[in-house]
């Protein structure tokens, strides 16, 4: 068992949550249950996942848990890539958050190979 709060992925993982909740929060109204919703949803189960996958008894159950936290990862760049191509995002910051998203899952991804399983 692991202790989430202490893992450098969660807390970059629920920072990078944080925002995408404040880059939605300036998507056009209409996009409330659209493009926003999903960005929001795919953003907090990265961290939600590590958290999850950390109460597991067994490392393979964990690892399983972070492979789904780097398809929710992959889910957000390409929802950001959307939101980009309808003008909600300009180029400056979509390049800084993929930056971002790209970093947790290099993350995510050492950190799996760590794992005895």
């Amino acid at each position: 068992m692991h202790r989430y709060k202490e893992l450098e992925i969660w807390k970059k993982s629920r920072l990078f949550c944080s925002q995408i909740y404040e880059i939605t929060s300036k998507f056009p109204s209409d996009e409330k249950f659209g493009l926003t919703n999903q960005l929001r949803r795919a953003s907090v189960s990265i961290p939600s996942n590590i958290a999850e996958g950390s109460s597991r008894s067994s490392n393979k159950d964990f690892s399983r848990f972070l492979e789904i936290a780097v398809g929710s990862a992959y889910e957000v760049e390409t929802q950001l890539l959307i939101a980009s191509d309808l003008g909600f995002v300009n180029n400056e910051e979509s390049e800084k958050i993929a930056g971002e998203l790209n970093e947790i899952v290099k993350m995510i991804s050492r950190f799996r190979t760590t794992l005895k399983i």
